[in-house]
């Protein structure tokens, strides 16, 4: 049986009034806005980038260039192998391995919190969801102290897993995936039961796989959590060979008369960004799923 044949002139028939997009003024005056706002936005990360290719007198020197020098090259590898306290290599890694054990901690003990709350009938279950959503008041800034004697007195000084472990509850994470939990079918949970699947088989083969966008969505902004994490790192770590990408940057500002290295600074500054940057457009598309999926 063959498809029916259009004729050149249904072809070239316009289409109805209500289907034809208009494109009056106001959608070049939202366009135009957009580019603007892009720009204002860009500009001073493509300045970072300029002087992360130039020498120090060109940026002294006023006015800056705005196009990128020949010493591209030379900074960065300055900037990667090479550091006050220790080469931006290893800071970059340092954070790297910080920012994702702390979203992948949150998101493994949020998960199985609110699994627990939502489908496990045990006493005092809404006290003690209520008790870890008050948590959202005593930020880790004010708590620091106690925490930091914690860590200590467990040994988690100068250590990966100082730098993750006081940070992986959230109760921002609990809630919203309890939120999530509750918003799917009982029919769902029934069905499993019936069936003879355990608890944690219901967990993994339904709720897990129904939870991909919200875990996208939190990963990305738990990694730059992580990621630009300062106050933290600075208490727990005294080893230079434990120093975050953050902490790198803000110990390249020379004190009292030394004159900072810009173009070092710069580039430093541009390898920081990178890794975020990666991650949020490797994950846009969940990102955005995550926050406007209607089953939120």
């Amino acid at each position: 049986m063959t498809a029916p044949q259009t004729s050149p002139a249904a072809r070239r028939r316009p289409p109805p009034d209500g289907m034809v997009e208009r494109r009056g003024r106001a959608y070049w005056l939202t366009h135009l806005g957009l580019i603007i706002g892009v720009a204002f936005i860009f500009f001073p990360i493509w300045l970072a980038f300029v002087a992360s290719t130039v020498s120090q007198p060109e940026i002294v020197r006023p006015p800056m260039p705005l196009l990128p020098g020949d010493q591209f090259f030379a900074n960065y590898r300055e900037a990667l192998f090479s550091g006050i306290n220790a080469p931006v290599a290893l800071m970059l890694l340092n954070s790297g391995i910080m920012a994702i054990g702390i979203a992948v901690g949150k998101i493994v003990i949020s998960l199985l919190s609110a699994f627990a709350i939502v489908y496990f009938n045990f006493p005092l279950r809404r006290l003690f969801f209520w008790l870890i959503f008050l948590t959202l008041m005593l930020p880790v800034e004010v708590r620091i102290v106690p925490t930091y004697e914690v860590a200590a007195n467990f040994g988690m000084l100068n250590s990966y897993s100082g730098l993750i472990f006081p940070l992986i509850a959230s109760a921002t994470a609990t809630f919203l995936f309890r939120q999530f939990f509750m918003t799917v079918p009982d029919e769902l949970a029934e069905a499993a039961r019936v069936d003879g699947a355990k608890p944690m088989r219901f967990f993994w083969d339904i709720l897990l796989p129904m939870s991909r966008t919200n875990i996208a969505a939190l990963f990305v902004i738990l990694f730059i959590y992580g990621w630009n994490q300062y106050l933290w790192p600075l208490l727990i770590t005294t080893d230079p060979s434990m120093n975050t990408i953050v902490m790198g940057i803000k110990q390249m500002f020379p004190s009292g008369d030394d004159t900072a290295n810009w173009p070092v600074i710069m580039a430093t500054s541009i390898l920081a960004m990178i890794p975020p940057v990666i991650v949020v457009i490797s994950m846009q598309r969940l990102f955005i799923r995550g926050l406007v999926d209607s089953e939120k």
